[in-house]
C-alpha cells in the first residue's frame, strides 16, 4: 500500500476539530473515520477503532464503522492481540499476515476467519490519564508498508498531544464522563449478550456472534443495537452504578 496521509491536518487543525466536537468520543469517531478512508484503496478496505484499556475489560470508545467495533471485540474475546499489546506496552505492533504470525495464534485464526489479514496497533500516549491505542485492520495481507506505518504513527502522536491538552483544559471532567459512558456501553453489551443467550439457549460466544452479525447486517454500531435490545426487553435503558 502506498503512503497515505491519514488526516491531512496539522496539530492546530486537529485541535480545532476537537473544539468543534461535542465530546472526546465524537472527535475520535471522526478521526478513525478519516484514517480508515485515507488508507482504504480499491479492493482493500481499511477499518479503524480506538481501544481504551480498563482493569477488567477493554473498551472500544470510537470506531470508523460497526465492523471496526466488531473486529475489536475479537481481541477482547481472546484477551490479547496486536492492538491490545500496542496499548498495553506503548509500542507499535504490526501484523503482516494474521494467518502466519506466531504471536497470537488463536486470535490470528479468528481474525482471518473474519476477513482480517493485516493489523496495526499504534499506542495513544495519554500519559497517566489512560492507556489506549489506534487499531487498524485490512482485508489483505501486507496491507501496511513501512511508510504507511510511519505516517499513521505521526498522526497518532499528534492526536495524543491534542487529547492530553483537552484533558488538562477540562480538568479531567470530560474524560471522566467519556470513560463512564464507555463502561456503561460495555455493561449494555454484556446485558444484551445475556438476553440473546436466554432467548436462543446458546453459549456466550455464540450469543455475541449473533449480535455482531446483526450489527453488521443492519449497519448499526454494536452498542446501539445492544441498547435497543436491552431497552425493548427491559422496557427501559440499562442502569449501571454510574447512574444517579
Amino acid at each position: 500500500m502506498a503512503e497515505h496521509d491519514p488526516s491531512g491536518a496539522p496539530v492546530t487543525q486537529l485541535q480545532e476539530v476537537l473544539l468543534e466536537s461535542e465530546d472526546i468520543t465524537g472527535f475520535l469517531d471522526e478521526f478513525t473515520a478519516t484514517v480508515a478512508q485515507a488508507l482504504s484503496t480499491e479492493g482493500c478496505e481499511v477499518w479503524c477503532a480506538v481501544t481504551l484499556l480498563r482493569p477488567k475489560r477493554s473498551t472500544t470508545v470510537a470506531a470508523s464503522s460497526p465492523r471496526a467495533e466488531a473486529l475489536d471485540e475479537i481481541q477482547y474475546h481472546y484477551g490479547d492481540g496486536p492492538c491490545l499489546t500496542a496499548a498495553r506496552d506503548h509500542r507499535v505492533v504490526h501484523v503482516g499476515d494474521t494467518r502466519t504470525d506466531p504471536r497470537w495464534p488463536a486470535y490470528g485464526q479468528a481474525a482471518a476467519a473474519n476477513g482480517i489479514l493485516s493489523a496495526l496497533g499504534v499506542p495513544l500516549e495519554l500519559g497517566e490519564e489512560a492507556s489506549a491505542g489506534l487499531d487498524v485492520y485490512a482485508g489483505r495481507p501486507g496491507a501496511f508498508d513501512e511508510a504507511t506505518v510511519e505516517v499513521v504513527q505521526r498522526h497518532v502522536q499528534a492526536v495524543s498531544a491534542t487529547l492530553r491538552l483537552a484533558v488538562r483544559l477540562a480538568q479531567h471532567r470530560d474524560t471522566a464522563e467519556d470513560l463512564a459512558a464507555a463502561m456503561a456501553s460495555r455493561t449494555t453489551i454484556d446485558l444484551a449478550v445475556g438476553i440473546v443467550m436466554a432467548q436462543n439457549r446458546c453459549s456466550q460466544e455464540k450469543a455475541f456472534e449473533i449480535l455482531r452479525a446483526a450489527s453488521s447486517h443492519r449497519n448499526v454500531k454494536l452498542r446501539d443495537l445492544a441498547t435497543e435490545l436491552v431497552t425493548t426487553v427491559g422496557k427501559g435503558p440499562a442502569r449501571t452504578h454510574f447512574d444517579g
